[in-house]
């Protein structure tokens, strides 16, 4: 099982943020109580996902996300949704 973070391009503000998924949800769900942002999760149908800034994306990695394209965060998702 593995998380992944895409890189930071959408602006929020003043902030850059990424995506976080992963192979499941509760994975996703455990690095996000990690980071404490577990509060921000995005219950999309078929993509489920938390928005994270740069830092907090810093921090992902640093626990073990990968870092990976947004073509291949998309595909993450689609493998996890069959």
């Amino acid at each position: 099982m593995t998380v992944y973070v895409d890189r930071a391009r959408w602006r929020l503000g003043r902030m850059l943020m990424c995506h976080m998924a992963a192979d499941s949800l509760a994975e996703l769900h455990a690095m996000a109580e990690a980071l404490g942002v577990r509060q921000w999760f995005q219950d999309k149908p078929g993509r489920p996902h938390y928005d994270l800034s740069k830092a907090t994306r810093a921090r992902a990695v640093a626990l073990g996300a990968v870092e990976v394209s947004n073509r291949a965060l998309v595909e993450a998702l689609q493998r996890a949704n069959k």
